[in-house]
Formats: C-alpha cells, structure tokens, sequence
C-alpha cells in the first residue's frame, strides 16, 4: 500500500499538475462508466465540526476522499481544512493508496474553477471580483491568475481587518489586489468567484454586466447559497456534476427546468461553452470524488522515483502492506 503523507503531497503538488488532473476528472465525470456515490455529510462530536464523504468509481480508478472543517482548530492555531483520499486495489478490494492531502484540497477545488473558467470567461477577461478571505479564496485567485491576465483583483470580505490582511498578502505575491464594495466589484468584473460558506446571495442579479463569468466554489451542501436566483433566468448554467448540484450545489435554488450542462461536455466539445461576448454563464462547482482520485492518482505519479517495483511502496514513506 501506497502512503503519502501531508507534507509530501503539499510538495509535490503543483497548479499545473492540478489543474491537468482536475480537467481530466471533469471529462470522466461524463463517460458512462463513471458513477458518483450520494455525498454523505456528518459532524463530530462537536456539531460545528463537520466532514463530508465523497466516493466515485471510473474506468481506472475507485475511491473516496474525507473532507473535514473544523472551526475550533483556530483556537490550536490549526487549519479549520484537512482531506484524506483513498484509492481502492481494485483487484484485490483492498486501499491501495493513502493520501492525506488539506493542501492538496485547496488546489484541486481551485483548479476546477481555472479549468471551468478557462473554457467558458472571455478570453480578454481581466477584472476579478472575489467574494471571501478564507483559506480557499487565495488558491482561487492564484489558480485564476494562471489562465488569465488579471490587471484588478477587487475583494470582498465581511471583516475589513481580514481583507485588509488578505488583499496585503495577495499584493506581496505580485497581484494587483484591493478591498472593494460588493455592488462596485461585480459592476466592474470580468470574472465573479465566490468562495464562501454563505447562505444567502451575496449581490444582486442587476448588478452582474453582460458578457460576465461567475463561479460558485462555497455551495456544497443543503442550505447554502452564494448567488442570486434570478440570476439564473439571464445566465448558461454550467457544473461539474449535474445530479449533485441540483442536491446539494448552488443550483439546488435553480428552477429545475433550466438546462444544466457538465463542464465536462464542454470540455470534449460535446456542448457548446461561452456563445457570445455578451453572455452570462455560471459555473457551480460543488465537488465531485473524481477529482479527488485523480488528483491522488497525479501525485503518486510525481513522486514515484523513488518507487519499490516490487512492493509497489514509496521508499522512506511510512508505507505498509
């Protein structure tokens, strides 16, 4: 059995490598051997702490990942994040591979919005609008920065001490961040993201310019809600899993006589993306297992030089068969 602990797979992972893997998650997602598994969701002892079991099986790969968040880990200067992914010896039944991965978490759910916006944002698209200062906004914006030439980064946070901190650290790394208003930000934006644990929309529909691209990363589960729904009437409606995110997405506030189409048919170019400069389109990105395993699947890949042929371990890891 493979293990991978935190650190090695905080050091092995790349944007590129995530953004690669999560593509390729994307369009298996919508192979008809693909079968994503209901989400299960759960708390600890502690309600406020929570996880989330998410499970799938591909052509080439089965498994589940454990996401957890943990508020009171602040109070141990602890993440509130942590993921752990297995990947199932599917000769044997057994977990082949064990990745802990918090890090890598943060990169995989940024690389699903880069990818969904590579393909659907205009290609001129400079001006961001981010909604949230919290551990995922920054993977956000440094995968986005990635695919497009950002020259504004306006962000929206409910603390102005928070986003103060968070537009300084986002200007250390070279980006052209500052704190803005929620309507001036999306009147000015190209590009939306929201990546919060809201559960109410954030702006209003009118406020939103044609030819605008909007991704909604924090609506994983019932209740919460980052966008407007009569947004949705205006927009193309875009996902990563269609039946889950009418269950526990940002579309389960859709009308679900909308049309939704997975991101992955774009990607093939089995549906059609971004039609016309002054279309709407909203992706909803409530996170499917797939990508989860892929992205395991890519780190095993990245640190297999050091692999044991024979017992198919990783040499100074703790591994065990």
């Amino acid at each position: 059995m493979i293990f991978i602990s935190e650190a090695q797979s905080a050091a092995a992972v790349t944007r590129s490598l995530a953004f690669d893997a999560v593509r390729r998650a994307l369009i298996a997602a919508i192979a008809p051997e693909a079968t994503s598994f209901p989400v299960v969701l759960g708390h600890a002892s502690n309600p406020q702490n929570r996880f989330t079991i998410k499970s799938a099986a591909g052509a080439t790969l089965a498994g589940l990942k454990v996401g957890s968040y943990f508020p009171t880990n602040d109070a141990a200067g602890l993440p509130r994040h942590n993921s752990i992914i297995l990947l199932f010896d599917q000769s044997q039944g057994r977990i082949g591979a064990i990745v802990e991965g918090g890090k890598l978490n943060g990169y995989r759910t940024a690389a699903a919005d880069a990818v969904a916006t590579d393909a659907l944002a205009r290609t001129e698209a400079e001006v961001l609008a981010l909604f949230g200062t919290g551990h995922q906004a920054e993977f956000e914006v440094l995968a986005l920065a990635e695919i497009r030439c950002l020259t504004r980064v306006m962000v929206v946070g409910r603390s102005p001490e928070r986003t103060a901190a968070f537009v300084e650290g986002l200007r250390a790394k070279g980006l052209p961040a500052e704190a803005a208003e929620a309507e001036a930000a999306v009147r000015s934006a190209d590009i939306i993201v929201t990546a919060t644990t809201a559960t109410q929309p954030l702006f209003q529909a009118d406020w939103v310019r044609p030819g605008t691209h909007i991704s909604s990363m924090g609506s994983d589960a019932t209740g919460k809600q980052e966008l407007p729904p009569d947004l949705f009437p205006r927009a193309r409606l875009f996902c990563d899993l269609p039946e889950q995110s009418v269950r526990i997405g940002e579309f389960q506030h859709a009308d679900r006589a909308q049309s939704l189409t997975a991101i992955g048919a774009v990607l093939e170019r089995h549906m059609p993306g971004r039609q016309s400069a002054e279309e709407i389109t909203v992706f909803d990105s409530s996170g499917i297992s797939l990508q989860d395993l892929y992205m395991a699947e890519a780190i095993i890949a990245a640190t297999k030089t050091t692999r044991d042929p024979a017992s198919q371990t990783l040499s100074g890891m703790v591994a065990h068969e």
